[in-house]
């Protein structure tokens, strides 16, 4: 049988067929615009990404036997605010994830209500990112779309709905709204009544290798497939991206260089970061997960390479950096404020360090190891929990980059996993899909049957401890620029 992961990501959807044994058989790729309507927002038009998902599933099995196609599942973005009226029609463009306009509604959470509830009601805090922020923006700043909402969903779960008819999401994805009692896998009563809504706006849940349903007639007609095709609930993009590279089970991590950058910690057993620097969610595998989240990670060399640099020769760029841990420029790469552990919406990127004999490829090389050092913030996060890692796997665009993933291995001090297909989130969403329809017993049998380690970076002893000293260096940056971050916003 096939199965279909479907990948929502910020920047395009891409969709990768995967049969029974694990094999990838083909992917495609489809962009769709995102705006900018004032410094700091993030939006997105909901239909843009159905719309590019139909059209990437016809292209994904044009030319296989659709009777075939056994299920669809997805890894998607998290936390953005999809609303809908009680015609199922889409109020308005749906809040990133990258989004920074909810400081005055993240203030009131944390401050007002107080961290301590929100993390007696949801095991996490309140970030500019997360989904509860987002609705009490829409309820102070656009009451008349606040008045009209009958549903509120996440990015991928629209697809899901415009697939099945059923309004539905998963607890790992669910676990980035603040709106999840995240222990309990259930809504939080006390977190509906906060932003003024009620239990039956939202969702009904499901854990994400479970079935929301099966295609509409509609849809399996338009795309030639039966109509028993199941529809697994899918997970959010680094949950799917954990199963995709078999982070599952106790005390696996991944480390992923997407546009955003995340160190996800699986877990058998539920646990808070008493500071709450690091997400406390729930995991695809039925289990938990322990998370830290930049919001700027390979989107920081993209925005170096094309917007400043002028150039998409990536690889080229990298190829005159040698001298590993003797660099005297610093990079923040706080480039859309920050969320894990700054939690800081007007943290912004930086550079230091700069003199007359900085090159071009001191600055390339400081970005690089700029988000390196910032996934090492979360990681000492971790430590300090007594969590004890020796290796990680990798995924993202960035993990493409053999220069990053030895930077990764040694600033981290962690061995670095190579696996067989760096697809991370399809992958995840079509292993998903597989286990809801029976092909696997489990999410963790489907990790062992179809991830395969390849390579391994080893961090090298000198390296690391050079950038032991540089990362020294590193942290003492942030708390000094932070009082000019709230001058300069």
């Amino acid at each position: 049988m096939l199965y279909i992961g479907v990948d929502l990501g910020t920047s395009a959807v891409k969709l990768l067929l995967m049969d029974g044994e694990g094999k990838i058989r083909k992917i495609v790729s489809k962009e769709y615009p995102i705006y900018f309507p004032n410094p700091g927002w993030s939006e997105q038009k909901p239909e843009d990404w159905f719309a590019k998902t139909m059209e990437g599933i016809k292209e994904l099995i044009a030319d296989v036997d659709k009777s075939q196609v056994a299920g669809i599942s997805f890894g998607g973005q998290m936390h953005g605010l999809v609303i809908l009226d009680t015609d199922d029609e889409v109020i308005r463009p749906a809040l990133l994830w990258n989004d920074g306009r909810t400081f005055e509604e993240c203030d009131y959470l944390n401050n007002v209500i107080g961290k301590d509830k929100l993390s007696e009601y949801t095991a996490n805090i309140a970030f500019t990112g997360f989904t509860a922020p987002k609705i009490l923006w829409v309820k102070n700043k656009e009451p008349e779309n606040f008045a009209r909402i009958a549903k509120i969903m996440l990015p991928k779960d629209y697809i899901a709905y415009k697939l099945t008819g059923v309004h539905c999401t998963d607890v790992s994805d669910a676990s980035g709204m603040l709106l999840l009692d995240v222990k309990n896998r259930c809504w939080s009563k006390e977190m509906c009544e906060i932003c003024g809504i009620t239990v039956d706006m939202l969702p009904k849940l499901f854990e994400s290798y479970e079935c929301v349903g099966t295609v509409t007639d509609e849809i399996a007609s338009e795309l030639g497939i039966p109509g028993t095709v199941k529809v697994a609930a899918g997970a959010g993009d680094n949950a799917a991206a954990a199963v995709g590279t078999g982070t599952v089970g106790e005390g696996m991590c991944n480390i992923s260089l997407g546009t955003s950058g995340t160190i996800f910690i699986s877990s058998k057993n539920f646990g808070v970061d008493k500071f709450n620097a690091l997400h406390a969610f729930a995991h695809a595998d039925g289990n938990y997960h322990l998370m830290g989240c930049m919001l700027s990670a390979a989107s920081c060399n993209k925005w170096w390479m094309e917007d400043i640099v002028g150039t998409d020769q990536y690889a080229r760029e990298q190829e005159g950096i040698e001298k590993l841990g003797e660099n005297h420029v610093y990079f923040l790469p706080y480039l859309m404020g920050e969320r894990s552990p700054h939690n800081n919406p007007n943290a912004r990127g930086t550079f230091i360090g700069m003199t007359m004999d900085t090159s071009r490829a001191d600055m390339t090389q400081a970005v690089l190891e700029g988000v390196a050092f910032a996934l090492r913030d979360s990681l000492e996060v971790a430590k300090s929990l007594g969590i004890r890692l020796e290796r990680t796997k990798i995924c993202g665009g960035g993990a493409k980059s053999p220069l990053w993933k030895k930077m990764i291995a040694n600033i981290l001090n962690l061995k670095v996993d190579v696996i067989e297909s760096e697809e991370g989130p399809a992958l995840g969403g079509a292993m998903l899909a597989a286990v809801a329809c029976g092909e696997y017993e489990n999410v963790e049998a489907a990790a062992e049957k179809i991830v395969k380690i390849i390579d391994t970076v080893e961090p090298e002893q000198e390296l690391v401890e050079k950038y032991e000293a540089r990362y020294r260096q590193f942290k003492e940056i942030y708390p000094v620029c932070k009082p000019l971050f709230e001058i300069i916003k």
